[in-house]
């Protein structure tokens, strides 16, 4: 067997590989049975067909299509495995036969992509500083204010509108006279003072009552997420349809009770430690990403393969699809709102995508280096932990003892080890994370 490999753009290699005749020629026996279990010649069981026979009937060239098949999968996967150690293939392989012709050798090319080569820098003792975590009384009392809003309680009011209210208006906006794509809204709900909408519109509202319409123009911040309107005048047509007083309750120990606690200062206890575990999570978020990042800027790598980036920028299209579906929105209404196909969406993903592969390659070049991973013991203590979270759930406890989802667990706890292991090695004491 002739085996050549060639070095392609994008860490992709081309393998050549030849059987001779004679290597061939068992293979071609195995072809023509296989054919002829599936074709009915008079006067011959299925798979008993004499050669010439079979030949005369079909044609060679079907024969010999159906050997190289065999042969093919036959010898690939042990070539392939060869000639890529120690790079990891990813994808699937192209596979073509070059030359197939009675007599001859099978000759047939295998291009694949394969883990773009890596030159991880240094990646410990690199002394970051962790970002400080506190809890300050800004933080407190705007937590203490958004409990006070969801347990509001909300009359309908014939008065006029006052700072504080919940407004049902329609909305009609234009630019030069006109109407703007999307520009209407049907009894859309305002609380008066947030200027969630936009900056100015609230003020629009003081003083009119139930049935009053007005019309005025506002100029959009430069930076407004909707970049049709961004640094434009634009003109309102509004009218008011509802009013709601909003009543909030009072900070005291009745509204402790509310959440089954003694007073109001368990509950703002409460509130602090939840406020600081949510900050201390959002901020070793941070820190991770930042000493990746370091690791990232002295570590070279080779040429990505397209499918490689890909693959990602598509992960993480269906991580931004789920999360719009899961909070009950639409994914195309989304891209309609930003004006965008999915195709330039996914454009727009390739420089993240691009930073996680890098994040993905060192955190794998670390846990190979350092002969880091999970024991079989830690994986099956995962797997009754994830049990007795999914209990009842039979269709996913039966997904967990699949061999494929051992491998994913196993690759998953192996990266949150290297994390583990790299703050060890990289930050100083986290005991300075604190509340005030």
């Amino acid at each position: 067997m002739k085996i050549d490999k060639k070095d392609l753009e994008k860490s992709q290699i081309e393998i050549t590989i030849e059987l001779s005749t004679e290597e061939f020629a068992p293979y071609i026996e195995k072809g023509a049975i296989k054919v002829s279990e599936k074709v009915k010649i008079e006067g011959f069981r299925p798979g008993k067909v004499p050669y010439d026979v079979l030949k005369q009937k079909i044609g060679e060239m079907t024969i010999l299509e159906e050997a190289a098949h065999i042969a093919i999968m036959k010898t690939v996967d042990d070539i392939v495995e060869k000639e890529t150690t120690p790079r990891q293939p990813i994808g699937q392989p192209n596979i073509t036969i070059t030359k197939l012709a009675p007599g001859n050798p099978l000759e047939y090319k295998v291009t694949l992509a394969l883990l773009p080569t890596i030159k991880i820098g240094e990646y410990k003792g690199l002394k970051l500083k962790i970002e400080e975590v506190k809890i300050d009384k800004k933080d407190l009392d705007s937590a203490l204010q958004d409990l006070r809003e969801a347990r509001a309680t909300e009359k309908l009011v014939d008065r006029e509108v006052k700072t504080g209210d919940k407004v049902m208006v329609d909305i009609d906006l234009f630019l030069s006279k006109v109407p703007v794509e999307d520009g209407s809204h049907k009894n859309l709900p305002i609380k008066v003072g947030k200027d969630y909408f936009v900056p100015g519109f609230d003020k629009n509202l003081l003083g009119l009552k139930k049935g009053d319409s007005k019309e005025f123009s506002l100029v959009y911040p430069e930076k407004h997420h909707h970049q049709n309107l961004a640094g434009k005048k634009v003109d309102f047509k509004i009218k008011i349809n509802d009013v709601y007083e909003i009543t909030k309750p009072e900070l005291d120990d009745e509204f402790a009770a509310q959440f089954q606690l003694k007073n109001i200062d368990e509950l703002k206890k409460a509130l602090e430690e939840n406020l600081l575990e949510e900050k201390k999570r959002k901020a070793d978020l941070k820190n991770e990403s930042d000493m990746i990042a370091a690791i990232v800027a002295q570590t070279k790598f080779g040429d990505f393969p397209d499918v490689l980036v890909d693959n990602e920028a598509n992960n993480l299209m269906s991580e931004l699809e789920e999360s719009i579906t899961r909070q009950g929105g639409k994914f195309e209404d989304y891209l309609k709102h930003l004006k965008k196909s999915r195709n330039e969406l996914m454009l727009e993903m390739m420089p993240n995508a691009i930073k996680r592969v890098k994040s993905a390659l060192i955190i794998r070049e670390i846990a190979i280096r350092e002969n880091i991973s999970p024991s079989d013991k830690e994986i099956e203590e995962k797997i009754e932990q994830l049990k007795v979270q999914y209990q009842g759930q039979d269709n996913i406890i039966k997904m967990f003892e699949e061999a494929g989802y051992k491998s994913y667990l196993k690759n998953i706890l192996t990266n949150e080890k290297v994390i583990e292991k790299l703050k060890e090695w990289n930050y100083a004491n986290t005991g300075n994370q604190q509340k005030s």
